[in-house]
């Protein structure tokens, strides 16, 4: 199989790649980057192609799908709780001036 070749992935491979690649792309991530990137999160998980037969090989390890959820609250744990009070009280605030501007 040449490099790069995705005729050996399954269908779930292939969708979970352009998955990844879409929520990178979202996030600002240039085309190629995020593909490659995606590619390397689904070879990573899965060990690479499945498509040799129904049920072999290992099963998937999804840690490295894990870690994104883990990142996300660190940068609001490491603010004080007054910043994080004022800053949810300034959300409130412009919900509630956009619902009488909208309604």
């Amino acid at each position: 199989m040449p490099r790069g070749d995705k005729s050996k992935y399954t269908g779930k491979q292939l969708r979970k790649a352009q998955h990844i690649a879409e929520s990178y792309e979202s996030r600002g991530t240039p085309v190629a980057e995020a593909e490659a990137r995606a590619w390397a999160t689904v070879n990573k998980e899965s060990g690479g192609g499945n498509k040799s037969g129904s049920g072999r090989g290992r099963p998937d390890n999804h840690d490295s799908s894990r870690r994104g959820g883990e990142l996300g609250g660190a940068a609001a744990a490491s603010r004080p709780r007054a910043a994080r009070s004022a800053s949810a009280r300034n959300a409130a605030e412009t919900r509630k001036r956009n619902a009488t501007r909208s309604a």
